[in-house]
């Protein structure tokens, strides 16, 4: 096996792109200025990985100019392996521009330059399976289903359950905008039927309830099962009600839970004759004191696949993702430093009472790391007790005068929501 092709935990495939973020509020128009950054689900989710300790890799295609430069040498400092993204001399580098308001907010803008980027050119054939096989996951987005009938027709084929692949996993991700440009210019299917019939393929799947609701038309966790009943795993994200994971049970009394090893590549789901049932996991989001509204839904399914790659407990992979999810909550920008392992594996082992009084600020994750680091020049102390605003990791010990339990340097901002 060559170097290219080392195996790895995590392989993610997809367009990302170079963003120009407003250094200050309002509308484009008025903008003066902008800070460069990148943007790019899967991409998100591969940096996220990898400073979480995982080996990582993505895999695309950027142009052979300065801003394919930039985001091969972002994104590799991350820790991700970048080898096999492909250099393109004919075509450019996706941009794009964004307003600083939540994207559901009713003056949010962004404006895409992607048209015949080089990453809409990734189709069967043109990239290596070894490279795509090369994890124990793969995770794809629903994105790049829209972005041309070649890179359609990749995600067809990479969602065809075949002897050998790795897990697949799917954020649907549901983009109307980019699949009504996909059907204007006659490049794409109707979106939804497309991303439903890409989810059914996968063994992990994350879907939110409001775009499952967008998209088709259901309401409610049960009735998106109902829709995707293939997958063993699915994830719906459920705002600040928090997230429901529905794990399949065998008829034999067995939990497919969506390990990863030996669960990729199977028949799926037979809805005619299977009568296995499903384990049904809700797990409420965390409290916290948002910076910027952006990055959330990328860092919760990094969270999740961390915790799958890691075999932890159903219950403690989605606590993961909520975690990931409140450290991109509390920064600028889509990308955050993961909070220290150890430390997030305390505090998702906390009691149902503690966790839901746990409450999150900016700062959290470079503190909690601070403290760790603290602990380790102090003999017989922890890092808990280096900071006295920290979550204890025995919820017994915990004040029980204070209604919440705070893991921040900073708390008590105007806006106030929950991981998704």
């Amino acid at each position: 096996m060559t170097a290219q092709h080392t195996p790895v935990d995590v392989v993610c495939l997809g367009e990302s792109m170079v963003t120009f973020l407003p250094t200050r509020r309002g509308r484009l128009a008025d903008v003066p200025s902008f800070d460069r950054g990148i943007g790019g689900a899967e991409s998100n989710v591969a940096c996220a990985l990898a400073a979480a300790g995982h080996r990582a890799k993505w895999i695309s295609r950027v142009g052979a100019d300065g801003f394919g430069d930039h985001l091969v040498e972002a994104i590799a400092a991350y820790g991700v392996d970048t080898r096999a993204v492909r250099r393109d001399p004919h075509r450019p580098t996706g941009v794009y521009f964004r307003t600083a308001d939540d994207r559901d907010a009713d003056h949010h803008e962004v404006i895409y330059y992607r048209a015949g980027s080089a990453a809409s050119a990734m189709a069967p054939g043109v990239l290596d399976v070894a490279d795509l096989w090369s994890g124990r996951v793969l995770h794809l987005s629903g994105i790049t289903a829209a972005l041309s009938p070649q890179c359609l027709a990749l995600m067809r084929e990479l969602t065809t359950r075949a002897p050998g692949r790795p897990l697949v996993s799917f954020d649907v991700n549901f983009r109307p905008g980019l699949w009504r440009e996909a059907e204007e210019s006659g490049t794409g299917g109707p979106g939804p039927r497309v991303l439903l019939e890409l989810a059914r393929g996968a063994d992990l799947v994350f879907v939110g309830e409001d775009e499952a609701e967008a998209a088709w038309g259901v309401c409610g966790a049960q009735a998106i099962r109902a829709a995707l009943p293939e997958p063993a795993v699915l994830v719906v994200k459920r705002g600040p009600a928090g997230a429901t994971v529905f794990s399949r049970s065998t008829a034999e009394g067995g939990t497919d839970s969506g390990g990863v090893d030996g669960a990729g590549g199977g028949a799926g789901r037979d809805t005619d004759t299977d009568t296995d049932t499903d384990t049904v996991t809700d797990v409420p989001a965390l409290r916290v004191d948002v910076v910027a509204p952006v990055g959330a839904g990328d860092a919760f399914a990094a969270g999740f696949l961390s915790g799958t790659l890691r075999d932890l407990p159903v219950r403690d992979r989605a606590r993961h993702g909520h975690l990931m999810a409140a450290a991109a909550l509390t920064v600028h920008g889509d990308l955050a430093t993961p909070p220290d392992r150890a430390h997030a594996d305390r505090l998702a082992a906390l009691d149902d009472t503690a966790w839901a009084d746990l409450r999150i600020g900016p700062g959290w994750t470079e503190t909690t790391a601070d403290a760790t680091e603290a602990s380790s020049d102090a003999p017989g102390a922890s890092s808990d007790e280096t900071r006295p605003d920290a979550t204890r990791a025995d919820p017994t010990e915990a004040d029980e005068t204070r209604a919440d339990v705070t893991v921040t340097g900073l708390s008590g901002t105007d806006e106030e929501v929950r991981t998704p």
